[in-house]
């Protein structure tokens, strides 16, 4: 196994950090019998290979040999590389959710870029170089569009060479979680339904809940509409399991959305309102199955807006951090569909939605932290996108007056 690894000239490939030198080490080092060496290998790679969601041209020459090790009974942890995977495929899932990864326009606007790429400096391969990666990034903003989609579209594809496996894993009767990890895998590709779309349904039937729901997910993000997967989602919205059904409303909502029936909108909404703290044992939105519930509702009609607006402030005195970005996030997009204020706006001649949510952020100023901090640095930039007051005790006193 990764006898192959040693040929492939990683000094001359680039990471986040330059030459990708140390990245074969870090491979081998996933399939040690030590797990603390395990876990600092899976640490490094998700640094340089995928370095807060940005993948690079050492990071496609990485996955065959992530997959060599995947498709071993005998490599520990698989779940955690299959989620490597996942993670190198598409970024964060912050960013397509509720939609699936859209690969039609990727391939779109990375034409082109593999000839800058091909163009662009070698790296030397010296521990002191500062990576030709990044001075090949061309001034002009829509070739640098090209040559970043054609990176992550290189990477995208080779994680879908392994979609055969991930079909595979999804059988994997001792290990749930990697079942877990193999569904949502699966639902990125939707290119492949009609590979995955069988596969997916069977995992639909699973007696783990978490397997189950992921893979009704899964059949939703890829647009799966055969006769018996449609039955099979059909039937799980009314499943004991809390979270199958939560599931199969999100699946029925990306599959039916204005003509999903009255029941996928009821279970959206009770969850997007709901004190559910999340379920680690869900890989979307890192288990914010409330926060996902609320963005499912974008695919039904407007008919259903006022409720979802309300629900969306329901829950946001309860949330922070990471949460918070899902929930507030929504209900700014649906207060504020105009985008930004003028900047000498009052708060006066904002509108009632607008006035409400404002309201409820001036209230509650846990909603802005992260872990107990009083400033979450992410969520204030994004309530500050709209010109609106980007801390609790600013928006307070701009919603108060004083």
């Amino acid at each position: 196994m990764l006898e192959g690894l040693s040929g492939v000239p990683w000094a001359k490939l680039e990471h986040a950090y330059g030459p990708a030198a140390d990245v074969p080490d870090l491979i081998r080092a996933l399939a040690s019998v030590d797990a603390p060496a395990r876990e600092e290998a899976l640490f490094r790679l998700y640094s340089n290979i995928f370095h807060q969601g940005t993948r690079y041209q050492a990071s496609a020459y990485a996955v065959p040999f992530l997959l060599e090790l995947l498709a071993s009974p005998r490599t520990p942890d698989r779940a955690q590389i299959m989620e490597l995977l996942a993670s190198l495929a598409i970024g964060y899932d912050e960013a397509w959710l509720p939609d699936s990864f859209p690969v039609a326009s990727y391939r779109e606007r990375a034409v082109g870029g593999d000839r800058m790429l091909v163009a662009s400096p070698v790296a030397s391969g010296a521990e002191d170089d500062d990576g030709s990666y990044r001075n090949l990034v061309p001034p002009d903003e829509s070739q640098q569009e090209q040559l970043f989609a054609d990176v992550e579209l290189v990477v995208y594809d080779a994680v879908r060479s392994g979609v055969p496996l991930y079909c595979a894993l999804l059988t994997e009767e001792h290990e749930s979680d990697l079942r877990v990890a193999a569904a949502y895998a699966l639902s990125w590709f939707p290119e492949d339904a009609g590979t995955s779309a069988g596969p997916l349904t069977y995992a639909a039937g699973d007696p783990d809940a978490a397997v189950a729901a992921t893979a009704l997910v899964a059949l939703g993000q890829v647009g799966a509409d055969d006769p018996f997967a449609a039955r099979i989602v059909r039937a799980a919205l009314t499943d004991d399991r809390d979270l199958v059904r939560w599931a199969a409303a999100v699946a029925l909502a990306r599959l039916h959305g204005a003509a999903a029936e009255p029941a996928v909108a009821a279970e959206l909404l009770a969850w997007t309102a709901g004190g559910d703290p999340g379920r680690s044992e869900i890989p979307y939105l890192e288990g914010d199955v409330c926060g996902y519930a609320g963005l499912a509702l974008r695919q039904l009609d407007g008919g259903h807006a006022g409720a979802v607006f309300d629900a969306l402030l329901a829950r946001t005195p309860a949330v922070d951090g990471v949460a918070a970005l899902t929930v507030v996030g929504e209900a700014l997009r649906r207060a504020f569909p105009a985008g930004p204020v003028a900047e000498d706006v009052t708060f006066a001649v904002l509108d009632q939605p607008q006035q409400r949510l404002l309201r409820i952020l001036a209230e509650n100023p846990t909603t802005w932290e992260l872990d107990g901090f009083a400033m979450f640095g992410n969520f204030s930039s994004m309530v500050g996108g709209y010109r609106l007051p980007g801390d609790a005790e600013a928006m307070r006193t701009f919603v108060t007056g004083h």
